[in-house]
């Protein structure tokens, strides 16, 4: 029997970009699980949830569980209003592409720069959680040093190799025929959800207390209740990204203004639910809460100690195939928006950026771009361990941002009555819309993006610099973020002098 993802690359929804002023150039062969998987695998629980559980219970204890459920409902709000935009407009760089409709092109620009940018911190920021996985599962993967903590010296430059490593796997896999990467995609997430439920279950029914233990700080809290929950909400708000990729790999998507939708909400919606579970089961199944290893090596500690090696190194097993497939769907995320903003000409060396291979259906040099430049980042590991948790919050901050700059314009529009719900799917069916309830949740959703964004950029001594010295890393989300404006707009200063500057499709503008 074929299947949805096998069906022939030219249907007639191929025809669906035209009235973008686009041509159909990228293979469109992904079904509906592809697309979630898309969406799913960015998220990546088991790769999310491994490398920061440690610095939430570090910071937060026990009670920064109950950031997970608030950081949960602000990200759906989010995800509500990209669905609506999917619907709409579904076309690779589906930030970029977003903003710039909504807004102006030059918003638009620096919303997907800034978006891009993320993406590429996010690649390397997967790539390192390797390190929290690897050198549990066999000692003979600690290639440099002693010390697997990813806060030491050695666990940090471990890291980095590991990640360069994988980095080179997943770009060369995104040089590969679509199906191919899709394919991988879709056995990975299969394997982390079944490996994520089986964590949960053995989690909880190897209990050693109650859940009412999840309304206690501990004692490694850090400015009380209110200072817990900000710091701890680090953890879930770096896992619940990326549930846009199931927009953006909508040129790719069979049917995508009713598919991409439903599986932008259902990623989110059943990522952060066996999220939440995990770090439940691991708060109640932990040896120690006070011994000091949870703060140290998470959630790994926590699965060899209480279901065995056996058991716990094969799960681990599973977290290894997790992040792997994360970083490859972080990796062709991020590559798709370079490609649809090199297809505009708005990037450095457009011609070549927005080439696609017509037998594979892949750009091949925005991948490349992509691993090279993540990869770069990731030897910042060799200069401090603080570059973990640096590189980590920048990511975030940057793709919470690039989120703001298309849920403000959108309330905008919203406020003016310039966003209806006109339209039909493929289907005949009307669009996604959220109606009436379309104000309230856009606003909210801007105002926690924006109170989020500050809160994890606050420059907090003892969250970033907690060994003293490195004021830089303190700053670095703020550095990084102003140096990454500063480039963009330099650049685009010049692109403006250059005669010869290729302006955007008139759908855009």
């Amino acid at each position: 029997m074929t299947t949805t993802d096998d069906r022939s690359l030219t249907e007639p929804d191929d025809r669906s970009l035209e009235e973008f002023g686009y041509r159909q150039e990228l293979h469109r062969s992904l079904g509906r699980y592809a697309s979630f998987a898309a969406g799913f695998s960015f998220i990546s629980v088991l790769t999310t949830v491994f490398q920061f559980f440690a610095f939430g219970y570090a910071f937060g204890g026990p009670v920064f569980f109950w950031a997970w459920p608030a950081v949960l409902a602000g990200q759906l709000l989010v995800a509500a209003c990209f669905a609506e935009l999917a619907a709409r407009y579904p076309i690779s760089g589906a930030i970029y592409q977003w903003s710039s409709r909504l807004s102006n092109p030059s918003f638009g620009w620096f919303a997907g720069w800034i978006m891009v940018i993320g993406q590429v911190v996010v690649v390397a920021a997967a790539a390192l959680a390797l390190q929290t996985v690897l050198p549990a599962l066999w000692s003979g993967f600690q290639l440099v040093g002693t010390d697997p903590a990813p806060t030491s010296a050695d666990g940090a430059a471990n890291a980095a190799v590991l990640g360069v490593v994988l980095l080179g796997l997943t770009t060369l896999v995104n040089l590969l025929d679509n199906r191919v990467m899709s394919l991988i995609n879709r056995v990975g997430v299969t394997a982390e959800i079944i490996g994520a439920v089986l964590i949960v279950v053995l989690l909880l029914t190897h209990s050693k207390r109650s859940p009412g233990i999840t309304f206690h700080t501990g004692t490694s809290a850090e400015g009380g209740l209110l200072g817990a929950l900000l710091v701890g909400s680090f953890t879930a708000a770096y896992v619940m990204i990326g549930f846009d990729s199931a927009g953006e790999m909508s040129e790719e998507t069979h049917q995508p203004r009713r598919t991409a939708p439903r599986t932008i909400l259902t990623a989110l919606g059943s990522a952060g639910l066996l999220g939440g579970l995990v770090v439940l089961g691991g708060l109640l199944a932990a040896p120690g809460l006070t011994d000091g290893r949870l703060a140290v090596d998470g959630l790994s500690y926590v699965l060899t100690s209480s279901l065995g090696d056996g058991v716990g190194r094969v799960l681990l097993a599973d977290v290894v195939v997790a992040v792997a497939v994360a970083t490859l769907a972080i990796q062709t995320a991020a590559s798709r928006m370079l490609f649809s903003m090199a297809r505009d000409g708005q990037l450095p060396f457009a011609g070549r950026l927005a080439r696609v291979n017509p037998r594979t259906g892949m750009p091949g040099a925005p991948a490349v771009v992509v691993g090279v430049l993540a990869a770069a980042l990731l030897l910042l590991d060799f200069a401090s361990p603080d570059a973990f948790l640096a590189i980590g919050t920048t990511c975030i901050v940057m793709l919470y941002l690039a989120y703001a700059m298309v849920t403000g314009p959108l309330l905008v529009r919203r406020l003016r009555g310039q966003f209806g719900a006109a339209g039909a799917d493929e289907t005949g069916a009307p669009l996604f819309s959220l109606g009436r309830w379309g104000v309230p949740v856009n606003a909210a959703a801007l105002l926690y993006g924006l109170a989020m964004s500050v809160n994890l950029a606050w420059p907090r001594e003892a969250v970033y610099d907690p060994s003293g010295g490195h004021w830089y890393f303190r700053w670095f989300t703020v550095l990084f973020l102003t140096a990454t404006v500063v480039a963009g707009g330099l650049w685009r200063f010049a692109r403006a002098k250059a005669p010869s500057a290729v302006a955007v499709p008139e759908a855009v503008a």
